[in-house]
């Protein structure tokens, strides 16, 4: 395989969103949970090495047809996008919009927290193998019209927020 095809498929760019594939779920024997993982440049859901390992760990969990699914957080807002402006350090959102690059699944799920339940949904990400097997990643979003101002911005940014949201 060339480099170059090597780069496109950690890219896995897409131009629209596409249908989830259909999941055997029960034959998923492993979840593999990650603060933040590297799907794809389009999507900031990592901020370094850990989502890198994360998104390698996956894809080649692909290339070797293991029964797994990824599990993360949807970070609506990234992490940051850095800029030096006069010797500091400033910081920008770096914001993306999942319903145009992954498959929302129908099923929601409420969680309590602080004593209210908080609704969740799951957007899907689909890394393909070299054997064409797929690993399905689930990205978990609070940003349901069900839910608090507040509690819709829960997974809004990786590693964001304050001592009470962290």
């Amino acid at each position: 395989r060339s480099r170059s095809a090597t780069r496109r498929r950690r890219r896995g760019a897409r131009a629209a969103p596409r249908a989830a594939q259909a999941a055997d779920w029960p034959a998923r024997h492993v979840a593999y949970f990650s603060m933040e993982v590297a799907l794809s440049n389009e999507i900031p859901t990592y901020s370094g090495g850990l989502g890198v390992l994360a998104g390698d760990t996956l894809r080649s969990a692909a290339d070797l047809s293991v029964p797994i699914v990824g599990v993360s957080l949807v970070h609506r807002r990234g992490y940051f996008r850095q800029e030096i402006r006069n010797d500091r350090q400033v910081e920008h959102d770096a914001p993306w919009t999942p319903e145009h690059l992954l498959a929302e699944l129908a099923p929601q799920v409420s969680v309590e927290i602080e004593g209210r339940p908080v609704r969740l949904r799951a957007w899907q990400y689909d890394i393909a193998g070299s054997t064409g097997y797929t690993v399905p990643v689930l990205l978990l979003d609070t940003d349901v019209s069900h839910n608090h101002p507040d509690d819709r911005r829960i997974t809004d940014h990786l590693y964001g927020g304050d001592v009470r949201t962290r």
